[in-house]
């Protein structure tokens, strides 16, 4: 990114967007806020970064971002994790496509070079696309990337779906990795965990405790918005990428997991995204009920009559016989209010 001397622009303090709400492209280069200044001189007035706000591009940024960062306190950030990952030596990167993972997959490029390898999962889990973007961020990175095949699908602990089902799921995927360490010359393996998750159910983090599977971002104390800091000052366009957690994650606890369920989950989500809902859940519940998640101020285009009517037939003809609507709106990780709370050990 060219970082010379630029007009300061308009002071953004007080119109309420953050540095993760700018949109990702402003006159073909990302926006980045300097301590409450914008750098792009494509945008010459607050007016002109305001009107932008309604493009559904970003507006999920605009939803989970409230703070600006100092560019220096996340350069300071930004050097421990490139650090941390050079005293590794060489390391295999645990590579969804998330943000998480592909900021640490670019930290990881930078410190070790081909000493690096990102290395993606795939699944009936994995939503449709999400390989294909994985291949085209490492190649962007410039990072070796490997893809290799997960078989959660044949244990049960897995399948039956207990409130436990993503440590079995990350235990299969860091036990075919300890497999592929040495075949990939690589000293460790780390994921994409940041700082967040560690104050949220996460029974993955239990697996990878297991298999010694270091988290630089959580090591380094770099939370969720300054993962998007740092992507955006890579110039990685899933720097706004909204949560995309595995398709599993959206069946109720105690309802199997089946590759069925998951395409018609897939699907539907799909559908909804296609027409112009990027932030979605569809959570999948007893009986083929779909209970629909999006953003408040998203409720009323599923309720308006011609796009409901398409919605529910389109939802119907993948396998669901209820779709219901819920009207609290899009929250991550819903579905960790049905576990019991003895049953939650935080890492």
């Amino acid at each position: 990114m060219d970082h010379t001397t630029r007009s300061p622009g308009p002071h953004l303090h007080n119109c309420g967007l953050s540095q993760n709400a700018l949109p990702r492209h402003c006159g073909g280069g990302v926006a980045v806020v300097f301590v409450g200044r914008i750098a792009n001189p494509a945008l010459e007035t607050v007016a002109e970064v305001v009107k932008l706000r309604n493009s559904h591009e970003f507006r999920y940024a605009m939803r989970s971002s409230k703070a600006l960062y100092p560019m220096s306190e996340i350069a300071a950030k930004r050097d421990r994790l490139i650090e941390l990952l050079r005293s590794l030596n060489s390391c295999a990167v645990a590579f969804s496509a998330g943000v998480d993972s592909t900021v640490v997959a670019k930290a990881a490029h930078l410190a070790l070079g081909e000493r690096a390898v990102a290395v993606t999962g795939t699944s009936a889990s994995l939503a449709a696309g999400e390989l294909d973007e994985a291949r085209q961020l490492a190649e962007l990175i410039g990072i070796r990337h490997v893809v290799i095949e997960t078989d959660e699908f044949s244990k049960g602990d897995y399948t039956r779906n207990a409130p436990d089902r993503c440590f079995h799921c990350k235990t299969e995927l860091y036990t075919q990795l300890d497999g592929l360490v040495e075949r990939l010359g690589v000293a460790a393996v780390v994921n994409g965990a940041n700082a967040d998750d560690t104050s949220d159910y996460r029974p993955g983090m239990q697996a990878a405790a297991n298999h010694h599977v270091r988290s630089p971002l959580a090591e380094c104390g770099i939370n969720k918005e300054e993962v998007r800091a740092l992507a955006a000052q890579w110039q990685l366009p899933v720097w706004d990428k909204p949560a995309t957690p595995c398709l599993s994650s959206r069946v109720a606890y105690g309802e199997e997991v089946t590759p069925q369920r998951l395409t018609m989950i897939d699907r539907a989500e799909q559908f909804l995204r296609d027409h112009g809902l990027p932030i979605v859940r569809v959570r999948y519940h007893k009986g083929d009920l779909a209970r629909l998640e999006v953003p408040l101020e998203d409720l009323p285009q599923l309720c308006e009559p011609a796009f409901r009517q398409s919605l529910t037939h389109h939802l119907k003809s993948l396998g669901f016989k209820f779709i219901t609507l819920d009207l609290e709106g899009f929250r991550s990780g819903s579905l960790n209010t049905l576990v019991p709370v003895e049953l939650i050990k935080l890492p």
